[in-house]
Protein backbone atom coordinates (compact mmCIF):
# COMPACT_ATOMS: atom_id res chain seq x y z
CA UNK A 1 0.00 0.00 0.00
CA UNK A 2 0.90 3.13 -0.68
CA UNK A 3 2.80 5.47 1.57
CA UNK A 4 1.79 9.21 2.11
CA UNK A 5 5.05 11.28 2.66
CA UNK A 6 5.06 15.07 2.94
CA UNK A 7 8.14 16.70 2.22
CA UNK A 8 8.98 20.21 3.21
CA UNK A 9 12.02 22.15 0.85
CA UNK A 10 10.50 20.50 -2.20
CA UNK A 11 10.26 22.79 -5.09
CA UNK A 12 13.67 22.48 -5.47
CA UNK A 13 17.22 20.36 -5.04
CA UNK A 14 17.08 17.30 -2.86
CA UNK A 15 13.23 17.72 -1.98
CA UNK A 16 12.34 17.71 -5.75
CA UNK A 17 14.49 14.70 -6.57
CA UNK A 18 13.42 12.90 -3.95
CA UNK A 19 9.58 13.63 -4.79
CA UNK A 20 10.27 12.73 -8.06
CA UNK A 21 12.11 9.27 -7.09
CA UNK A 22 9.56 8.50 -4.52
CA UNK A 23 6.47 9.17 -6.49
CA UNK A 24 7.96 7.24 -9.46
CA UNK A 25 8.06 4.01 -7.09
CA UNK A 26 4.18 4.09 -6.27
CA UNK A 27 4.57 6.66 -2.93
CA UNK A 28 1.70 9.30 -2.22
CA UNK A 29 3.90 12.11 -2.28
CA UNK A 30 2.48 15.66 -1.03
CA UNK A 31 4.84 18.86 -1.85
CA UNK A 32 6.13 21.41 0.00
CA UNK A 33 7.63 24.51 -1.18
CA UNK A 34 8.14 28.49 -0.43
CA UNK A 35 8.08 29.41 -4.36
CA UNK A 36 4.57 29.29 -6.02
CA UNK A 37 5.63 29.13 -9.16
CA UNK A 38 8.36 26.46 -8.57
CA UNK A 39 6.71 24.42 -6.34
CA UNK A 40 3.74 24.42 -8.83
CA UNK A 41 6.49 23.03 -11.18
CA UNK A 42 7.79 20.50 -9.88
CA UNK A 43 3.89 19.13 -8.14
CA UNK A 44 3.37 19.06 -11.87
CA UNK A 45 6.01 16.96 -13.03
CA UNK A 46 5.32 14.67 -10.12
CA UNK A 47 2.03 14.42 -10.23
CA UNK A 48 1.39 14.91 -6.83
CA UNK A 49 -0.80 17.94 -4.52
CA UNK A 50 1.23 21.15 -3.47
CA UNK A 51 1.26 23.70 -0.45
CA UNK A 52 2.74 26.47 -0.09
CA UNK A 53 4.30 27.91 3.55
CA UNK A 54 7.40 30.19 3.87
CA UNK A 55 9.09 29.26 6.95
CA UNK A 56 10.34 32.35 8.15
CA UNK A 57 6.68 33.00 8.85
CA UNK A 58 4.84 31.05 11.75
CA UNK A 59 1.50 32.10 10.71
CA UNK A 60 2.06 29.82 7.56
CA UNK A 61 3.47 26.85 9.31
CA UNK A 62 0.49 26.63 11.37
CA UNK A 63 -2.60 27.00 8.28
CA UNK A 64 -0.34 24.80 6.35
CA UNK A 65 -0.53 21.92 9.52
CA UNK A 66 -4.11 22.75 9.20
CA UNK A 67 -4.41 21.65 5.78
CA UNK A 68 -2.65 18.62 5.64
CA UNK A 69 -4.76 17.64 8.83
CA UNK A 70 -7.80 18.33 7.06
CA UNK A 71 -6.61 16.25 3.57
CA UNK A 72 -4.14 14.17 4.86
CA UNK A 73 -5.74 12.31 8.34
CA UNK A 74 -2.66 9.91 8.35
CA UNK A 75 0.36 10.56 7.56
CA UNK A 76 3.82 8.27 7.26
CA UNK A 77 6.60 9.94 6.55
CA UNK A 78 7.15 13.93 7.44
CA UNK A 79 10.74 14.62 5.36
CA UNK A 80 11.31 18.19 6.73
CA UNK A 81 13.91 18.98 4.68
CA UNK A 82 13.22 22.66 4.12
CA UNK A 83 16.09 24.85 5.37
CA UNK A 84 19.27 26.97 4.75
CA UNK A 85 22.48 29.50 5.38
CA UNK A 86 20.95 33.09 5.54
CA UNK A 87 23.01 36.06 5.33
CA UNK A 88 23.39 38.89 8.12
CA UNK A 89 21.57 38.34 11.57
CA UNK A 90 18.05 39.10 10.56
CA UNK A 91 14.66 38.52 12.61
CA UNK A 92 11.36 37.28 11.33
CA UNK A 93 7.97 38.49 11.51
CA UNK A 94 7.84 36.51 14.20
CA UNK A 95 10.94 37.86 16.26
CA UNK A 96 13.58 35.11 16.25
CA UNK A 97 16.42 35.15 14.15
CA UNK A 98 15.95 33.79 10.92
CA UNK A 99 18.36 30.78 10.46
CA UNK A 100 17.11 29.53 13.82
CA UNK A 101 13.57 30.10 12.81
CA UNK A 102 13.63 28.39 9.45
CA UNK A 103 15.74 25.17 10.15
CA UNK A 104 14.71 24.22 13.65
CA UNK A 105 11.60 26.46 15.12
CA UNK A 106 9.40 25.72 11.95
CA UNK A 107 10.13 22.52 11.69
CA UNK A 108 10.03 21.80 14.93
CA UNK A 109 6.05 23.97 15.15
CA UNK A 110 4.77 21.93 12.08
CA UNK A 111 5.62 18.10 13.42
CA UNK A 112 4.15 18.96 16.64
CA UNK A 113 0.71 20.07 14.99
CA UNK A 114 0.69 17.25 12.76
CA UNK A 115 1.06 15.10 15.74
CA UNK A 116 -2.32 13.13 15.60
CA UNK A 117 -1.46 12.57 11.67
CA UNK A 118 1.93 11.27 12.39
CA UNK A 119 0.75 9.04 15.29
CA UNK A 120 -2.07 7.89 12.99
CA UNK A 121 0.23 6.84 10.41
CA UNK A 122 3.06 5.78 12.36
CA UNK A 123 5.20 7.71 10.84
CA UNK A 124 9.14 8.35 9.88
CA UNK A 125 9.81 11.72 10.96
CA UNK A 126 13.29 12.96 9.04
CA UNK A 127 15.56 16.03 9.46
CA UNK A 128 17.92 17.05 6.93
CA UNK A 129 20.39 18.01 8.65
CA UNK A 130 24.26 18.02 7.60
CA UNK A 131 27.82 17.63 8.67
CA UNK A 132 27.86 21.54 9.66
CA UNK A 133 26.38 20.41 12.74
CA UNK A 134 30.05 19.24 13.42
CA UNK A 135 31.96 21.54 11.14
CA UNK A 136 30.42 24.90 12.50
CA UNK A 137 28.09 24.54 15.48
CA UNK A 138 28.97 26.29 18.72
CA UNK A 139 25.90 25.30 20.23
CA UNK A 140 24.54 27.51 22.90
CA UNK A 141 20.80 26.62 24.94
CA UNK A 142 20.92 30.19 26.40
CA UNK A 143 21.35 31.80 22.80
CA UNK A 144 19.37 30.25 20.65
CA UNK A 145 18.58 33.46 18.62
CA UNK A 146 22.36 34.18 17.53
CA UNK A 147 22.82 36.98 19.28
CA UNK A 148 26.51 37.06 20.05
CA UNK A 149 29.44 36.62 17.97
CA UNK A 150 26.79 35.77 14.69
CA UNK A 151 28.18 34.26 11.64
CA UNK A 152 26.21 32.77 8.90
CA UNK A 153 27.67 29.70 9.35
CA UNK A 154 27.51 29.53 13.01
CA UNK A 155 24.19 30.19 13.04
CA UNK A 156 23.44 27.29 10.29
CA UNK A 157 25.44 24.47 12.07
CA UNK A 158 23.64 25.29 15.50
CA UNK A 159 20.39 24.93 13.27
CA UNK A 160 21.66 21.35 11.48
CA UNK A 161 22.47 20.09 15.31
CA UNK A 162 19.39 21.75 16.67
CA UNK A 163 17.42 19.38 13.86
CA UNK A 164 19.89 16.46 15.63
CA UNK A 165 18.56 17.41 19.01
CA UNK A 166 15.03 17.87 17.65
CA UNK A 167 15.26 13.91 16.50
CA UNK A 168 16.69 12.78 19.64
CA UNK A 169 14.21 13.57 21.89
CA UNK A 170 11.12 13.33 19.15
CA UNK A 171 12.41 10.05 19.25
CA UNK A 172 12.36 9.58 23.08
CA UNK A 173 9.08 11.13 23.62
CA UNK A 174 6.86 9.43 20.62
CA UNK A 175 9.02 5.92 19.87
CA UNK A 176 6.32 4.30 22.10
CA UNK A 177 3.39 5.40 20.12
CA UNK A 178 4.61 4.11 16.39
CA UNK A 179 6.85 7.54 15.49
CA UNK A 180 10.17 6.97 14.36
CA UNK A 181 12.55 9.75 13.80
CA UNK A 182 15.57 10.10 12.26
CA UNK A 183 18.06 12.57 10.98
CA UNK A 184 20.81 12.58 7.59
CA UNK A 185 23.41 14.25 6.09
CA UNK A 186 22.92 14.39 2.17
CA UNK A 187 26.41 15.55 1.24
CA UNK A 188 27.22 18.70 -0.04
CA UNK A 189 24.81 18.83 -2.85
CA UNK A 190 24.80 21.62 -6.33
CA UNK A 191 21.50 23.36 -5.64
CA UNK A 192 20.05 26.61 -4.84
CA UNK A 193 21.34 26.32 -1.29
CA UNK A 194 23.31 29.59 0.08
CA UNK A 195 21.72 31.92 -2.69
CA UNK A 196 20.12 34.02 0.38
CA UNK A 197 23.74 34.73 2.06
CA UNK A 198 27.35 36.52 1.22
CA UNK A 199 29.10 33.65 3.01
CA UNK A 200 31.52 31.39 1.49
CA UNK A 201 29.65 29.18 1.35
CA UNK A 202 27.59 30.76 -1.90
CA UNK A 203 31.06 31.30 -4.07
CA UNK A 204 31.16 26.93 -3.58
CA UNK A 205 27.80 26.64 -4.53
CA UNK A 206 27.22 29.33 -7.02
CA UNK A 207 30.21 29.28 -9.32
CA UNK A 208 32.56 27.05 -10.90
CA UNK A 209 33.84 25.78 -7.97
CA UNK A 210 30.12 23.83 -7.75
CA UNK A 211 31.55 21.49 -9.67
CA UNK A 212 34.54 20.19 -7.77
CA UNK A 213 32.28 20.27 -4.22
CA UNK A 214 28.94 19.43 -4.99
CA UNK A 215 27.04 16.12 -5.87
CA UNK A 216 23.89 15.91 -7.92
CA UNK A 217 20.70 16.50 -5.94
CA UNK A 218 19.51 12.97 -7.60
CA UNK A 219 22.20 11.40 -6.19
CA UNK A 220 22.08 12.95 -2.55
CA UNK A 221 17.80 12.22 -2.92
CA UNK A 222 18.81 8.29 -2.89
CA UNK A 223 19.35 8.81 1.44
CA UNK A 224 15.99 10.50 1.83
CA UNK A 225 14.37 8.16 -0.52
CA UNK A 226 15.85 5.05 1.49
CA UNK A 227 14.72 6.21 4.82
CA UNK A 228 11.28 7.10 3.96
CA UNK A 229 10.95 3.49 2.14
CA UNK A 230 13.00 1.72 5.20
CA UNK A 231 11.67 0.00 7.71
CA UNK A 232 12.53 1.31 11.09
CA UNK A 233 14.39 -0.79 13.36
CA UNK A 234 15.59 -2.79 10.33
CA UNK A 235 16.67 -0.05 7.74
CA UNK A 236 17.93 2.35 10.07
CA UNK A 237 18.06 2.81 14.23
CA UNK A 238 15.19 5.41 14.98
CA UNK A 239 16.96 8.16 17.10
CA UNK A 240 19.89 8.72 14.95
CA UNK A 241 21.80 10.69 12.66
CA UNK A 242 23.23 9.13 9.27
CA UNK A 243 25.76 9.62 7.10
CA UNK A 244 26.51 7.98 3.64
CA UNK A 245 23.36 5.66 5.31
CA UNK A 246 25.63 5.04 7.89
CA UNK A 247 26.12 6.21 11.45
CA UNK A 248 28.95 8.18 11.49
CA UNK A 249 32.26 7.44 13.39
CA UNK A 250 32.94 10.81 14.54
CA UNK A 251 29.75 13.33 15.63
CA UNK A 252 29.71 16.44 17.90
CA UNK A 253 29.66 15.18 21.03
CA UNK A 254 26.97 17.76 21.79
CA UNK A 255 24.50 16.27 19.30
CA UNK A 256 24.02 13.29 22.28
CA UNK A 257 23.40 15.25 25.12
CA UNK A 258 20.03 14.17 26.14
CA UNK A 259 19.11 16.77 28.41
CA UNK A 260 20.15 19.49 26.07
CA UNK A 261 18.18 17.88 23.78
CA UNK A 262 15.04 17.98 26.36
CA UNK A 263 15.90 21.14 27.10
CA UNK A 264 15.90 22.48 23.84
CA UNK A 265 12.05 21.02 23.19
CA UNK A 266 10.80 22.57 25.87
CA UNK A 267 12.04 25.99 25.12
CA UNK A 268 11.18 25.78 21.42
CA UNK A 269 7.84 24.43 22.83
CA UNK A 270 7.17 27.63 24.78
CA UNK A 271 8.91 30.00 21.81
CA UNK A 272 5.50 28.46 19.73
Amino acid sequence: MPKTIVITGASDGIGAAAALLLSQKGERVVIVGRDPQRTAAVAKEVGAPYFLADFADLSQVRTLAEQLLKQFPEINVLANNAGGIMGNRTLTVDGYEKTFQVNHLAPFLLTSLLLPALEAGKATVIQTSSKAASLFARFNIDDLQNENDYTPQKAYGNGKLANILFTRELHHRFADKGIAAVAFHPGIVGTSFASDTTNLMRYIYHSPLKHLFTIRPEKAAQDLVWLAEGTPAVTFTPGEYYESKKLPTRVNPVSMDAALAKELWDRSAALI
